[in-house]
């Protein structure tokens, strides 16, 4: 992947996406070139078959030495055996040069996809990315393939189809010049119609497929209520709007076939019959094989025009997939790691002085005036109503977002001058939502490790107490826990989480509402697992059950991104403050 890492060294967002393309295709430049002559040689009896054809016609009508026919039909079915190999050869070069292009372009995504900042993320929907990253990729390949295969075949046509008219018969040059373009220009006229129709047919298509997912959507409460007939005629109005749009696009193909079809034909008859007349008449020189070659390269040179006029479209999206792309490759909003000193070791002292942080466009900051100090070693609970700063203090520790006022310290040393990066090797994070991706146990736990042997991952499920449960699996560590853990329960993958956690050995935890939304015994026995994992490290605990941070060596309550209160759960609870009218409410809930 070496060679991908260097494509993202181009403007891309606000480049002509022209000179973008050009520029990742720079390292296959010759094989395109001797795809390109490949292509023409091997496509060559597309444009010199009326050519051949005339020659035959010629030495029929005026009786020239039969060796002459012999040579004009050996050499066309010379030329259709080279198709094959010729065609091989074109792919094998084509091929993998458009593959290597899209492969450099979702590498480069993903690179920098893990080089923005959290925040950037935090604005951008997963699935925005995704379509990005997938389909603004294939569309740019797509584009490439369909210009290659149809541009080339067409550019070749046409170009050889005028150089052999201006070299045999020059003076219907002029008139294939016009007539060829009008033509052509005729039918994309017919056709814009056709477009207007299939925009109102997709769109349509578009709003049916919005019913359906609705109408799956509320089946429960449908069928709960008695309302199916209300929701079938829901639906059967968008149907039959889907019908109309259809029968009216196929009314319209209808029309643009026959119309093509006739004003083509009508233009190569009138081809046909001026060429014909110029020979029986014997102007220009023209031979009555001359007729049949200019009439049928009328044909094939109008098809090459409007093939190429068809393939605007499919470039313009190409090159706006192109731009879609450079949107996230030159995306401003990164993580600024690069020269900053690496952290080779962590004892976990932080030291928060008057931090401030406000989110772009917020009417308020969410922390203000934070002043903290975190012992290593120390297990410290925020607390607060939603929105009090907490997920944003938590976020500030592990560097995801930087401090727009004051300062963090880690060890004695501004966190600013070092590269966060380095700094998350000593951090582990059990999020309120597990994220596992669909593998077996055994990967999960020690994803992101090299030479993990299943002593320690047993070791670590078991410090989690997530042990039993494993080996009552069908295949124990080799369990494959499905599309973000759907085979296991919400405790279960809580438990797999906290032994990635454990298998760490980080300096520093942070643990975001870790127990929330669970039973009484899975929440028990994770408890007894962090309880287990916090020994010995700096921990900061998001919870909103204040019963599971009572132990916590001080607890912080938080109003207004500002601390309001700071001691233990006793010193809390005696004062009758914030944090005592918290726990009198959960314990009357």
């Amino acid at each position: 992947m070496a060679d991908c890492a260097t494509s993202i060294d181009h403007h891309y967002r606000g480049e002509n996406p022209l000179r973008t393309l050009a520029f990742l295709c720079r390292e296959d430049r010759a094989r395109l070139a001797i795809g390109a002559l490949l292509f023409v040689v091997k496509s060559s009896p597309t444009w010199l078959l009326p050519l051949i054809t005339a020659n035959v016609v010629d030495i029929v009508v005026t009786h020239q030495p039969v060796s002459r026919l012999w040579f004009n039909c050996g050499l066309l079915l010379g030329l259709l055996l080279l198709n094959f190999p010729g065609h091989l050869l074109y792919v094998r070069c084509y091929s993998p040069a458009i593959r290597r292009i899209s492969n450099t372009l979702r590498f480069a995504l993903c690179r920098r996809l893990q080089e923005l900042s959290i925040g950037y993320h935090s604005r951008t929907s997963s699935g925005v990315l995704q379509t990005k990253v997938v389909r603004d990729v294939e569309t740019v390949e797509q584009m490439l393939q369909q210009a290659s295969d149809g541009g080339l075949s067409a550019l070749s046509s046409l170009v050889a189809g005028l150089i052999i008219i201006g070299v045999r018969t020059p003076s219907f040059l002029p008139v294939f010049l016009l007539v060829v373009p009008a033509a052509a220009f005729v039918v994309m006229r017919l056709r814009s119609r056709l477009r207007v129709q299939n925009e109102t047919f997709r769109a349509e298509v578009e709003q049916l497929s919005s019913r359906v997912i609705e109408m799956t959507a509320l089946i429960p409460i449908t069928r709960g209520h008695g309302l199916e007939r209300s929701a079938i005629e829901r639906v059967d109005g968008t149907l039959r709007r889907v019908r109309k749009a259809g029968l009216t696009l196929d009314l319209t193909n209808g029309k643009f076939g026959a119309l093509s079809w006739i004003t083509l034909n009508f233009l190569g008859v009138g081809c046909l019959t001026a060429a014909a007349l110029i020979a029986y008449y014997g102007t220009f020189g023209v031979t009555p094989g001359d007729v049949v070659m200019l009439s049928a390269f009328f044909s094939s040179l109008t098809g090459s025009v409007i093939a190429l006029l068809n393939l605007a479209p499919v470039i313009s999206k190409g090159l706006e997939s192109v731009r879609s792309v450079g949107q996230v490759l030159e995306a401003p909003d990164l993580e600024s790691n690069e020269g900053k000193a690496e952290v080779t070791a962590a004892a976990g002292a932080f030291e928060f002085r008057d931090v401030t942080f406000a989110y772009p466009d917020a009417a308020s900051p969410s922390v203000a005036g934070f002043d903290l100090s975190v012992q290593a070693g120390e297990t410290v609970a925020l607390v607060g109503a939603s929105g009090a700063g907490k997920s944003t203090v938590l976020n500030l520790v592990i560097g995801f977002l930087r401090p727009t006022g004051g300062r963090i310290e880690l060890d004695g040393v501004d966190m600013e001058t070092l590269d966060l990066r380095t700094f998350r090797r000593f951090v582990s994070v059990v999020p309120q939502e597990t994220i596992l991706f669909e593998g077996t146990i055994r990967q999960n736990v020690s994803y992101g490790l090299e030479n993990v042997d299943d002593d320690a991952i047993t070791a670590a499920l078991r410090d989690a107490n997530a042990l039993e449960f494993v080996e009552q699996l069908p295949y124990g560590l080799d369990t494959v826990v499905g599309e973000r853990g759907a085979r296991l329960s919400g405790g279960q993958k809580q438990r797999i989480a906290i032994a990635r956690a454990v298998i760490r050995d980080p300096r520093v935890l942070i643990l975001d509402e870790a127990t929330s939304a669970l039973d009484t015994r899975s929440e028990a026995l994770i408890q007894d697992a962090l309880a287990r994992l916090m020994r010995g490290r700096t921990t900061f605990v998001v919870a909103h059950r204040l019963s599971t941070i009572r132990d916590a060596d001080r607890i912080v309550v938080m109003d207004g991104g500002q601390v309001a209160q700071i001691g233990t759960h006793e010193a809390l609870l005696r004062t009758k403050g914030a944090y005592a009218s918290l726990h009198a409410v959960q314990v009357a809930a």
